[in-house]
């Protein structure tokens, strides 16, 4: 075997070499970020120095300012803002002291202290110019603060403050400028370690390619090849010391001991395909295979074990399939005799079924219109009662007249009094009764006419009386009669609806029946079918039967 550098080791080389770049890439990263974090620390006190220098020296010039301010002018508010400024404000005193926590060096704080000697040597100066302006002598004041003593001072004091911000300044942009430096080059590191983690990679992409990849896909394509059941596909690789070469050299090793198996396999199928089963399975199978040669050999027993009774068992359904035969064709003939009788029962009972319902449907009609008469008799009733009391009532009002006409003859017979009465007084008066005379002639006249209608209206008043009665006897003896057909038409009524009732269960057990006859006609009719399906099957399997005895027959078993 060829011998080759593993690729495993390459890639580790390459791998370890990436990472160790990688590595100094990562502390590169960390001092830069470092160096950063310093050099803004490095500005922000550089800020921080000079913003409380100038609060100090500022200070400074503000009580100068000041306290010549109020020598000049006399004003209280000077005089004020420099005592706040000595006395709370104190802005000399917090800048040195932020000075000092920032940190100074030691020639600077030499400078403060010199500059600070020199403004304490003023404030005598300062305080009696301002207890000279107080006592109104501000010439005086004047000459104090503006004197050459004073000048002198002031003039030192300004040498200092631009020595100490000019020294300040260096020291603190070197730093600045030192920091800068070391960030630039840790840069110059940080580019220089990607161009070789680049590099690297660069490496690791051609080696990985070229001894990993185009081998895996050769190696992929083959298995693909393989799985897909082409053994003879060609592959070009061979085999080598390395890790790629091993797994190359257990794929020809795979396909050597798959194409044995499979030639031995396909010959000892070939040959039970073609009827020989008194085979032998050797043992010469390895690993998984083994129990495929085991499944082979368990196979072949089983089919001869299985053949040898499926010859014994094709004998004897030959045997009893041709029994079963004759028995089918008997119940089939039994089954379709019966089917036809069945058929002729259940349209005799759908015949009846039709005239019971015609018959429940005419007994609910009549049912109906006995309903309805006896409503209308029951009107009737009703009406009869309403005549029986309309002729009561005519009865009442007759006898009521006859009253009213014995009043009527005793009004014409006081009437008829009055006028004899009358014609005895018209007589007695003589001449001047005459025209009473007449009068009492005419009213007597009238009485008698009214005594003669009234014995007219009496008779015929008692003839309308007894025809009345008459009436009533009539009226009572038809609502008698009414009420009884009345009752006759409610039990008609009920019996009626007693034989609808017992029309409509019958119908509707009729229906049951039919439906029930229905179901057997269906099972009978199945079971026909199905006996001469059976007797068919019975004849097929039959014909089957020796067409097995004939197969199994063609194999060559085991003695």
């Amino acid at each position: 075997m060829k011998k080759s550098i593993n690729q495993s080791t390459l890639t580790f080389i390459l791998n370890g070499i990436s990472i160790l770049a990688l590595i100094l890439m990562g502390l590169a990263l960390f001092s830069n970020s470092h160096i950063r974090d310093l050099l803004n620390t490095a500005n922000a006190e550089r800020f921080d120095l000079t913003y409380n220098a100038n609060r100090f020296m500022n200070g400074s010039a503000y009580l100068t300012n000041e306290v010549r301010a109020f020598a000049s002018t006399g004003e209280q508010q000077h005089y004020d803002n420099y005592m706040m400024e000595v006395n709370e404000w104190k802005n000399r005193d917090i800048g040195v002291a932020k000075m000092q926590e920032i940190g100074i060096t030691d020639e600077e704080q030499a400078m403060i202290d010199e500059m600070s000697a020199l403004s304490n040597q003023l404030v005598p100066l300062e305080e009696e110019a301002m207890d000279t302006v107080k006592a109104g002598d501000k010439e005086s004041a004047v000459a104090y603060v503006y004197g050459k003593e004073y000048n002198t001072a002031i003039t030192k004091i300004n040498s200092l403050k631009e020595q100490f911000l000019s020294a300040l300044d260096t020291r603190t942009l070197a730093r600045i400028d030192d920091l800068n430096f070391q960030a630039g080059f840790i840069r110059k590191t940080m580019l220089i370690m990607l161009i070789v983690i680049a590099f690297i990679q660069l490496i690791i992409m051609f080696v990985t390619n070229r001894r990993i990849l185009r081998p895996v896909i050769k190696v992929r394509d083959q298995m693909g090849e393989i799985s897909r059941g082409n053994l003879s596909a060609d592959f070009a690789l061979r085999s080598n010391s390395s890790e790629i070469g091993m797994l190359v050299e257990s794929i020809h090793e795979t396909k050597r001991e798959l194409k044995k198996y499979i030639q031995d396999i396909d010959d000892k199928l070939a040959q039970m395909a073609d009827g020989t089963m008194d085979l032998t399975i050797g043992d010469d199978y390895r690993g998984e295979f083994l129990p495929i040669q085991n499944a082979m050999r368990q196979i072949l027993d089983s089919l001869n074990q299985a053949l040898s009774q499926i010859s014994l068992t094709a004998d004897q359904v030959s045997t009893e399939s041709v029994q079963m035969a004759s028995d089918a064709e008997v119940l089939s003939s039994g089954t379709v005799r019966q089917a036809a009788a069945v058929e002729e029962l259940s349209a005799s009972i759908q015949d009846i079924y039709g005239q019971v319902d015609r018959t429940s449907k005419d007994a609910d009609t009549a049912r109906q219109h006995s309903v309805e008469a006896a409503k209308q008799l029951e009107i009737c009733s009703q009406k009869m009662d309403d005549l029986t009391n309309a002729m009561n009532d005519i009865s009442q009002a007759s006898n009521q007249i006859g009253g009213i006409i014995k009043t009527i003859e005793d009004i014409s017979f006081q009437t008829n009094i009055l006028a004899l009465n009358a014609s005895v007084e018209a007589a007695r008066a003589g001449e001047a009764g005459k025209g009473f005379a007449i009068v009492a002639g005419e009213v007597q006249n009238l009485a008698n006419k009214s005594s003669v209608s009234a014995q007219d209206i009496a008779e015929l008043i008692e003839n309308s009386m007894k025809l009345v009665q008459f009436g009533s006897s009539l009226t009572e003896e038809t609502t008698e009669s009414i009420s009884s057909v009345v009752s006759s038409a409610q039990e008609s009524s009920t019996l009626i609806e007693r034989i609808a009732e017992s029309a409509m269960a019958q119908s509707h057990s009729l229906r049951q029946i039919t439906q029930g006859m229905e179901q057997i006609s269906e099972v009978v009719q199945t079971n026909a079918s199905t006996a001469q399906e059976s007797a068919k099957l019975a004849r097929d399997l039959q014909n089957q039967a020796e067409g097995l005895k004939v197969s199994v027959h063609r194999f060559r078993l085991r003695r």
